[in-house]
């Protein structure tokens, strides 16, 4: 996670007296967390005047620059009028919740970010009930004033109420409030427009309070982790308690294991993006620990002589599941690195001891796994890391994750926000109804349509195209979890069937031209394709079985006109999460380093049929 950022050597030493200020920055995603980190380490002059830096400094993973959103939380330390104040900047989507939920225990304060414009998001209420159960003050922050049709006002008295709603103390409910734009490099405690940030920087020494620190020997929890190839593991965290030394003897402490005995090989401290060695870390600092061995997250490291274990870190339960198992396709082996089901069980095994809200249980057969997951994003997001790495592997639909409560059937639900112009907002609401969802609020913004919807999370699975579809792309969509509660009912899935190959072959422009009047391909001409592969999407409900490899019949006789070139559409691109929520029960993905293709489970048509009828005299 944090293997990319340099080491910089460059600061002043650590000083063991120096004030300290531990602050998180939460938000719903994209109401600019990344980019006021981005100001804050200008501000404070971490880099030369000269040099290039580049936008979103913290977000260093490729797939989080690809998408724009942040995925791992990441820390960075700064110094602001002799006060060190370590920066932690973390996720903004609800399928993220993980990284949030254990990373605030590392805070003193929060500085919660929310868009001039859509105000209070349900991420942001998320992350602000999280931050408010561990008693942590929030510094509000009002981002985006300088966008046209921006209601600062509005949006702070938005703000008020949802601090009430949620139980805040007195004493939270006596919020300061920032205005500002990250983009622009302003913050100030008034709308008045200026050209730093140093007002805010100012109330971050003033309201925030420094580290509680207890008074006794060591006790540290570990909430995160890193990975050196030089160093291994490394455990990350805050000291709440006594101090810890270079070359000291510790006890770590798991939940289950029992408590072994370890050194400390080094110690670091955060400084700018990097980190510095340190020979002491006194109680109230953030520190990465290395040389302790086969730990986890929500470990506590302690004195050898007094061990007292902290509270176990408590992260919301799965939502989702989803079968990983070996690629079994006629193409396995052509283009990944690992193949094998050891290679796929070693590689879930491992994301599991930093990835908290994972869950990996081994299925029946022994060639796959199932993974429980947030939500679609959060197992997107491991499967694209794992395709990178060179995998090649099949997942199967997304399922929710059902409970049966007091001898009733229960599936999670989910608040859906959904911001549209109003002349789509009929369309949406017809949408979110057929999926068993059921409306809430329903308010103008503006010139938007503000509407907040209960809805099955079966039914958000592949809601997000068909809205897209049916709004030309206007609609803002975000949910978060609610609450388990009693079974809706079937929902429907997909309406059309779909083109299925019948040959393992090279497709032709010939045939592909043929057959554009039965639907929408998802390859193109000259692509390898295989018996049982999706290939496009049916215009008519149920599946086909097509032959799209089959070439033009040449022969010496020439009419005029009969060989112009064929007019073929581009083929129809799809995103990993796309097909995840595009796929029926009896379909998966072959995921590759190079390739996403959808397919049958069961690729024979004989067999296919066979196991149709046998569900079906199962059904009666």
């Amino acid at each position: 996670m944090y293997s990319a950022l340099p080491v910089f050597q460059l600061y002043q030493p650590f000083n063991l007296n120096m004030n300290i200020r531990n602050i998180a920055i939460i938000a719903h995603v994209d109401h600019g967390k990344t980019t006021l980190v981005d100001k804050i380490l200008h501000a404070t002059k971490v880099f030369r005047d000269n040099q290039e830096t580049g936008e979103l400094i913290m977000d260093s993973n490729d797939l989080e620059r690809e998408r724009g959103i942040t995925i791992f939380s990441k820390n960075a330390a700064v110094t602001y009028k002799d006060t060190k104040i370590n920066v932690i900047d973390t996720p903004g989507h609800a399928d993220f919740g993980g990284e949030v939920e254990r990373v605030l225990k590392m805070a003193d304060g929060v500085i919660l970010l929310v868009d001039a414009f859509e105000g209070p998001m349900p991420q942001t209420r998320f992350v602000l009930q999280k931050a408010l159960q561990l008693n942590l003050k929030p510094i509000v922050v009002i981002n985006k004033v300088d966008k046209p049709n921006c209601r600062p006002d509005e949006v702070h008295d938005a703000v008020f109420e949802l601090f009430f709603n949620l139980d805040a103390t007195e004493e939270q409910l006596d919020f300061p409030t920032y205005y500002g734009s990250g983009k622009n490099g302003w913050f100030n405690d008034s709308l008045e427009q200026i050209d730093n940030i140093n007002p805010l920087l100012d109330g971050i020494l003033k309201h925030v309070p420094p580290p509680r620190v207890n008074e006794g020997p060591l006790q540290m929890q570990i909430t995160s982790l890193d990975y050196s190839s030089f160093l291994g593991r490394i455990a990350i965290g805050k000291v709440s308690r006594g101090s810890i030394k270079e070359g000291q003897q510790i006890a770590l402490m798991q939940p289950g294991t029992g408590t072994r005995k370890m050194k400390v090989k080094e110690l670091y401290v955060f400084e700018g993006m990097g980190k510095k060695k340190a020979a002491e870390v006194i109680a109230g600092d953030l520190c990465a620990v290395v040389g302790i061995e086969d730990f986890n997250i929500g470990d506590t490291i302690a004195d050898v002589d007094n061990s007292e274990a902290l509270p176990v870190i408590s992260v919301d339960e799965p939502t989702m599941n989803m079968l990983f198992s070996v690629n079994n396709s006629p193409f396995f082996g052509k283009d990944g690195k690992f193949v094998t089901s050891r290679h796929l069980r070693d590689r879930l095994m491992k994301e599991t001891e930093k990835n908290l809200a994972l869950k990996v249980v081994d299925s029946e057969d022994g060639d796959s796994l199932l993974v429980y997951g947030r939500g679609i994003l959060h197992l997107g997001v491991l499967i694209e890391t794992m395709r990178r790495e060179g995998y090649e592997l099949t997942v199967g639909q997304p399922q929710v994750i059902v409970k049966e409560i007091d001898g009733v059937k229960c599936e999670p639900y989910e608040v859906l926000v959904v911001d549209v112009p109003e002349e789509f907002a009929s369309k949406v609401i017809d949408l979110v109804s057929r999926r068993k969802g059921e409306m809430l609020v329903m308010e103008t913004k503006g010139t938007m349509q503000h509407l907040e919807f209960d809805i099955p999370s079966r039914g958000l699975i592949g809601l997000r195209t068909q809205m897209l579809t049916a709004t030309t792309g206007e609609a803002v969509m975000a949910h978060r979890f609610s609450e388990y509660k009693p079974w809706k009912g079937p929902i429907p899935g997909r309406n059309n069937g779909v083109l299925l190959s019948k040959n393992t072959e090279k497709t032709t422009g010939y045939s592909i031209d043929k057959l554009q009047d039965r639907g929408k391909f998802f390859v193109d001409p000259g692509e390898e394709v295989y018996a049982g592969q999706i290939i496009a999407e049916n215009i008519k409900p149920g599946d086909l079985v097509v032959n799209a490899t089959e070439g033009k019949k040449l022969t010496n006789h020439r009419a005029s006109g009969s060989d112009d070139a064929t007019r073929i559409a581009p083929k129809t691109l799809m995103t990993l999460e796309e097909c995840m929520e595009y796929i029926q029960q009896d379909e998966c993905i072959e995921v590759t380093p190079n390739f996403i293709r959808m397919r049958k489970v069961v690729l024979n048509e004989e067999e296919r049929k066979k196991v149709q009828k046998r569900m079906e005299a199962d059904a009666v």
